[in-house]
């Protein structure tokens, strides 16, 4: 249903996009037409889709990162005292940095490979994911804890079951809503600096003023990112399921 929501929204942009071009009377070189549109991608789309595909999987990657130090964090600061303070302020600050100003920085150090781009992408997407494993980690549920707490039951790893359980399908939007950020996150890294990747070939393109690339671009990305937005949302949905059977 993702991909097929996708798809309409996509050829909506197209309709408008070519409408426009119509009205104002743009020049081909400004906006292609439609046949010169589908030429680059009978041509191109293969090479597109592979490094779409590329930026996908290191997205991916630097999603699941992101959310272990988002849940680790977020474990250490539940509290709101001593250490975890800190990590939760060292966290605040450092999202307060764009990442035009980190990324040279992730360069220097790193290089233009995959580390990096890995390295940025969850910078990107870990906010949220911390913002949301933070107010599930250190709100209680009353009822559920104080029947555990009088038992003698309730160590930390079980509360924080019982607060996850409780909130699962938050987690399980935010987890989702930030892939997104994922994907933005590796294709700014490619963009800035990077010899592969769909970033990498935007940045050619934007060079070469070439819309029918960027195009091209536009739905690889977000054919990947839908689908990989439904993937979670349905192993999120079935893990929930299980869980509470």
């Amino acid at each position: 249903m993702r991909i097929i929501q996708f798809f309409l929204i996509y050829l909506f942009g197209l309709v408008v996009l070519f409408g426009i071009k119509l009205l104002y009377g743009l020049s081909d070189y400004v906006v292609p037409m439609p046949g010169d549109l589908s030429a680059f991608v009978r041509t191109e789309g293969w090479r597109f889709l592979k490094a779409a595909g590329n930026t996908a999987l290191v997205a991916i990657a630097g999603h699941v990162l992101a959310f272990f130090l988002a849940a680790g964090v977020a474990f250490a600061a539940r509290k709101g005292r001593g250490l975890g303070q800190v990590v939760k302020t060292a966290a605040y600050n450092l999202q307060a940095y764009p990442v035009v100003a980190l990324a040279p920085i992730v360069f220097i150090f790193l290089g233009d490979g995959l580390a990096s781009r890995l390295l940025i992408a969850s910078i990107i997407c870990y906010f949220p994911l911390l913002l949301s494993l933070i107010g599930v980690f250190s709100t209680p549920v009353q009822d559920v804890e104080l029947f555990y707490r009088q038992t003698g039951m309730l160590t930390a790893g079980m509360e924080i079951s019982v607060r996850v359980f409780e909130n699962m399908r938050k987690i399980i939007t935010v987890v989702a809503g930030s892939s997104t950020l994922a994907m933005v996150g590796t294709i700014v890294a490619e963009f800035l600096a990077a010899s592969d990747g769909i970033g990498y070939l935007i940045r050619k393109a934007l060079y070469q003023n070439n819309l029918s690339a960027i195009l091209t671009a536009m739905f690889c990305i977000g054919l990947y990112s839908s689908l990989y937005f439904w993937v979670i949302e349905e192993a999120g949905d079935r893990i929930y399921k299980s869980l509470a059977d």
